[in-house]
């Protein structure tokens, strides 16, 4: 099972965001991100979070259509989305895509992004974002990459160091490589043949993937 939560950021074009989506995932709303979802004429399956970025007819109406409200309280240890993605763990999700993560308010895309680094141990999370997919290797690992060629790929560590980094089918290739927390070095490549192959062997590495159109991840 796929799950997919709907985050509180902010969200252009609710027309590329349908793309993303299939009819047997188990959508789940991460408070506010509830407003997405009636954007689309989607109901969740279960609303979790504090209740505090979602009005009450809103709240109403979703509940009308078969949603479920797994409520906590205002003082907790856990963001909305975190309170999320345990839930969709807990009802067996196999992989994890966010929406509607980044956006609005720095601090919480920010976030955000650093919960696919913490979450890469256990069951896969992606962020979709218009036209990219945003995914984390934790090493030793490979991610194949496929799409049209020209299309833009960047790696960005997310630990000290991610070491035996080798890229196959990728215009600026890379072997056995060390990228630093910080380094800008695996920034704007692009594919040159699909399907291509980002391997590491230690350490954390953000993925970013264009689309032509949004895709399946």
């Amino acid at each position: 099972m796929r799950a997919v939560i709907f985050v509180n950021g902010e969200i252009d074009n609710y027309q590329i965001l349908a793309r993303w989506l299939r009819e047997d995932d188990f959508r789940i709303a991460a408070d506010g991100g509830a407003r997405h979802l009636e954007a689309l004429d989607l109901a969740p399956h279960v609303i979790v979070g504090d209740m505090d970025s979602i009005d009450e007819p809103l709240l109403t109406r979703l509940q009308l259509r078969g949603a479920s409200i797994e409520k906590h309280p205002a003082a907790k240890d856990a963001t909305d989305l975190e309170l999320a993605i345990a839930r969709a763990v807990r009802d067996g999700a196999a992989e994890i895509l966010l929406l509607g993560a980044v956006g609005g308010r720095l601090d919480q895309t920010l976030a955000n992004l650093l919960i696919l680094a913490r979450q890469a141990g256990s069951v896969p999370v992606a962020i979709a974002e218009g036209d990219q997919l945003a995914r984390v290797l934790r090493g030793p690992q490979t991610l194949n990459l496929t799409g049209p060629a020209g299309a833009y790929v960047s790696a960005v560590p997310l630990s000290e160091e991610v070491t035996g980094v080798t890229y196959r089918g990728l215009e600026y290739p890379l072997h056995n490589a060390t990228l630093s927390l910080g380094s800008t070095r695996g920034v704007s490549n692009t594919l040159a043949s699909s399907p291509a192959q980002i391997t590491i062997e230690t350490g954390i590495l953000l993925v970013t993937q264009q689309f032509p159109s949004p895709a399946e991840p």
